[in-house]
């Protein structure tokens, strides 16, 4: 049987998951994820909210997708495609209660190479610090 590279699935591409615990309250954490401050830093700019199931968005970069689901205070999963990517790729973010705060969980799948995946990676573990960094200070 033949190995497949980390990070590489049988049928949806590329993925990649980046995880990280932050010292706040499940509720808050949400709230900003979703709030346009939230939005701007995991998705762009310019996003409308409320986000709303079936809802189209495009940043100001350009990037465009669809709200597919919307569990609040647990997931929501949109579809990401930015002006220069041929087809759209997923991105999930889901957020769980921990003893220690609340674990958010950043998840894309359907990248194109393994050097989408490093750069989605870099891209996550960047907004998982900032955010820490916003709620450590509220």
């Amino acid at each position: 049987m033949e190995q497949r590279p980390v990070g590489l699935t049988r049928d949806a591409g590329w993925q990649i998951g980046v995880s990280r615990t932050v010292a706040a309250d499940l509720g808050a954490v949400w709230d900003l994820l979703v709030s346009a401050e939230g939005l701007a830093l995991w998705l762009g700019e310019g996003v409308d909210v409320p986000l709303v199931t079936g809802q189209q968005y495009e940043t100001a970069a350009g990037t465009v997708g669809e709200v597919r689901s919307l569990r609040p205070y647990d997931r929501v999963r949109i579809t990401w495609q930015p002006a220069d990517r041929p087809q759209p790729a997923t991105v999930q973010i889901a957020v769980r209660q921990a003893a220690n705060g609340c674990s958010v969980r950043f998840h894309t799948e359907r990248l194109d190479s393994s050097d989408e995946r490093e750069v989605m990676r870099v891209h996550w573990k960047r907004v998982a610090a900032e955010l820490a960094d916003i709620v450590a200070g509220r």
